[in-house]
């Protein structure tokens, strides 16, 4: 029996995999058999590329800012992906920011910009590729949101937004795009060892509080969230749709 996690041959594009969670994932992928492309803003891709091309597949990445990206800077992505790599298969919407101010003293630029590129990119990405998956009948699309799509959060109320819509987001594009071939699901990471979650890490009393809330009793490392997208991106998640996939040392269930 042939093995449904095996990505052997598909074409992968996660953005903001030069770091953090979207590194961890794009590795996950490649180890899985995809080659993969990778969007980047400001960390250096290099090494991650080179770690790509090390488990025998294609690596490719294009530089891309999400914040203020219309629909034709989206479809440039795209396009670079699917050229580089011969086509597209997956698509993980990794990308995204988080801005910390108590909601009186948070500007407007400032929740904008958080919604941009944490919301307004999803989606715009999403139907890029969505259009061609559809046409192909086939397609993977993987949406990282947060524990805190189900939750509120503390000082960081774009962000929060910006979950919850991109949770509600992947199920309106189940409906549509599930009897055309394509699977359409999320992941909500817990608190993972990233830079967003670096000044949570370096202050004591609210670390001591997050750690003690998590089941686990730690945070995540970023390539332990790569499971879940090689699961939604495989044939293994063949009857996943509109599916939230938390991965979060069981932080929403305490």
């Amino acid at each position: 029996m042939a093995n449904p996690f095996d990505l052997t041959g598909r074409k992968a594009l996660v953005t903001g995999g030069a770091t953090g969670i979207g590194e961890g994932i794009a590795l996950g992928l490649a180890a899985a058999g995809a080659d993969v492309a990778l969007t980047y803003r400001s960390h250096a891709p290099d090494d991650t590329l080179k770690a790509i091309e090390a488990l025998g597949v294609k690596a490719a990445a294009v530089k891309a800012d999400f914040a203020g990206m219309d629909a034709a800077a989206a479809e440039e992505v795209i396009d670079f992906a699917s050229n580089a790599l011969g086509g597209l298969d997956i698509l993980v919407n990794n990308a995204g920011i988080i801005h910390r101010a108590p909601s009186v003293e948070m500007a407007l630029d400032d929740w904008r910009r958080v919604l941009s590129v944490n919301l307004d990119s999803v989606w715009l990405l999403s139907q890029a590729a969505g259009k061609r998956m559809v046409a192909q009948g086939s397609g993977k699309i993987v949406i990282v949101s947060s524990v805190l799509g189900f939750q509120g959060g503390l000082t960081v109320p774009g962000y929060a937004a910006s979950k919850h819509a991109a949770i509600g987001l992947t199920r309106a594009l189940c409906n549509e795009w599930a009897p055309h071939g394509v699977n359409v699901n999320a992941i909500a990471p817990g608190y993972t060892a990233t830079d967003n979650t670096q000044a949570l890490r370096d202050d004591p009393v609210r670390s001591k509080a997050l750690l003690e809330r998590i089941p686990q009793g730690r945070f995540a490392d970023p390539s332990e969230i790569a499971g879940a997208a090689v699961f939604l991106a495989s044939d293994a998640a063949a009857y996943c749709n509109g599916s939230i996939l938390a991965v979060d040392g069981g932080w929403l269930a305490r």
